[in-house]
């Protein structure tokens, strides 16, 4: 697949793709490494690229024993569809039971994306979870019941259509029903989606290989919507004439091991809109109700005039 070519297929292979890095001669920090962002029938590139490539260059300059647990990144500028990013990464900190790296994306000579992620030695401990939300107790629901984006968009032309229905990786269900061409379920300031990678992810063979691989696809999608109910508040949808998105600033915290090739419910909620600006928080579910991560993210939403 190349920068004007959607994807055609079920298949997680794009997202492989973004995350397979190449180690490079470090310019700036320690390491490097380059990636190449993936498909999308816009003018930039999916912010998500940034977001799991970053990590995955962070987890690779540690040592074995520690996992991401939080990340936070600035989307710089807009990044060239189908190109290489060049991943500089600043070994800031190493101690016993902690890790912090920071980490620069460079494409065309300047500074695209800025993250800094915090891994750590896994220990014992009280382990408590908020539950999963009271208004996505309907999300609950079998996710195999829920319509899948190709099933929403059956009959809807355009190059945005057929990259929503088979182009990212994940099948995406919405509950009560996504923002694709119009706003389905109302404008309620939550939704509900169930996510999971196209067909298996691999096995690596080594259990921190495998949950970096997960917790990285986790950081991957988590992209794709989560701006949503911001659309949803204010009666926008993704194929609203003239709207401008933008994400601005991206947190994420890792809280337990889960698999993205399995289903996973990522409840959405809008906290704040003001100034053409809103922030969104998100929390992934696995289907025993385990809390896998949490997303905060603020974006630019600029309506049509």
């Amino acid at each position: 697949m190349n920068a004007t070519t959607p994807a055609q297929t079920l298949t997680s292979a794009t997202f492989l793709r973004a995350v397979e890095l190449t180690p490079v001669p470090a310019q700036v920090h320690e390491e490097a490494y380059e990636a190449t962002t993936q498909y999308v029938p816009w003018p930039k590139a999916y912010g998500g690229d940034m977001v799991a490539q970053s990590a995955a260059a962070m987890m690779r300059s540690v040592d074995a024993d520690r996992a991401l647990h939080s990340m936070h990144s600035y989307f710089m500028r807009p990044v060239d569809v189908g190109s290489t990013v060049r991943y500089e990464v600043e070994h800031l900190r190493d101690g016993r039971g902690y890790s912090t790296r920071s980490v620069r994306g460079y494409q065309n000579g300047k500074t695209v994306f800025a993250a800094m992620g915090s891994f750590q030695v896994p220990e014992g401990g009280t382990d408590y979870q908020t539950p999963v939300p009271a208004e996505a107790a309907p999300a609950e629901l079998d996710p195999e019941s829920q319509r899948s984006a190709a099933e929403v968009l059956a009959g809807v032309e355009g190059r945005a259509a057929e990259y929503w229905s088979t182009g990212r990786s994940f099948d995406m269900r919405h509950v009560p029903g996504p923002v694709y061409v119009e706003v389905e379920g109302g404008r309620e300031a939550h939704q509900a989606i169930w996510v999971k990678a196209f067909d298996g992810l691999p096995e690596l063979g080594d259990e921190r290989l495998n949950s970096n691989l997960h917790r990285a696809a986790l950081a991957y999608v988590c992209d794709y919507t989560i701006l949503e109910p911001l659309l949803r508040v204010q009666g926008l949808h993704w194929s609203s004439p003239g709207l401008t998105t933008a994400s601005l600033d991206h947190s994420m915290w890792f809280h337990r091991d889960g698999r993205a090739d399995e289903w996973v419910l990522y409840v959405q909620k809008a906290i704040s809109g003001q100034s053409n600006r809103g922030m969104a928080l998100g929390h992934f579910f696995d289907r025993d109700g385990r809390l896998l991560a949490t997303v905060a993210q603020e974006g630019m939403i600029r309506p049509g005039s």
